[in-house]
């Protein structure tokens, strides 16, 4: 038996990212869980953030930011940036996080992310509480522990994370393959 809810956001789990911007001498990190694929061709990706958020203006401004993928390891600093402004804190520095010069954009990538994903904004989507940033992806970075033989992502051996109502949770069961269904036998 199910009961209706109200409307509501219950797409979960979600990924959970951290979304570093700025330059390299005044940066920010902010943690996204309202973020996505939003094409293959051009590969393109969203985020959505609150326009009352610190790292909102500066995007805003920049047009660039990087999406940086979340590890187990890393849930404490995640946590950490998406309630505290960095407004306040410099919250590389307090977190002993590395930054690590971007190829593409002025802002920088995490170094103990396992995938960092350089974006340049597309178009701002005002659409309510959040404001969509649609960007193009000019590149990724990805530690090379997570390449096979053929240079394949394994990203299953990263211990990323998700979102889900509030709470955190490591992803890594293997239950299928794109086409296996339909896949002969």
């Amino acid at each position: 038996m199910k009961e209706y809810f109200k409307a509501g956001n219950m797409l979960n789990p979600v990924p959970a990212v951290m979304v570093s911007c700025g330059t390299m001498e005044k940066s920010n990190i902010v943690t996204v869980a309202w973020c996505g694929n939003a094409c293959t061709n051009p590969p393109m990706l969203y985020i959505s953030v609150r326009p009352s958020r610190y790292s909102y203006d500066m995007i805003k401004e920049s047009g660039e930011f990087v999406v940086n993928l979340v590890t187990s390891d890393m849930t404490y600093a995640c946590d950490f940036c998406g309630v505290r402004s960095g407004r306040d804190i410099d919250k590389f520095k307090h977190l002993n996080l590395t930054k690590l010069e971007s190829k593409y954009v002025k802002a920088p990538s995490i170094a103990e992310s396992p995938v960092s994903i350089e974006c340049k904004v597309r178009e701002i989507l005002p659409l309510g509480s959040h404001h969509m940033f649609l960007a193009d992806i000019l590149g990724v970075t990805v530690e090379k522990s997570l390449l096979d033989e053929k240079n394949r992502f394994n990203l299953d051996k990263a211990g990323l994370i998700s979102y889900n109502h509030g709470e955190y949770f490591e992803l890594g069961k293997y239950v299928g393959k794109f086409g296996y269904s339909v896949k002969k036998k």
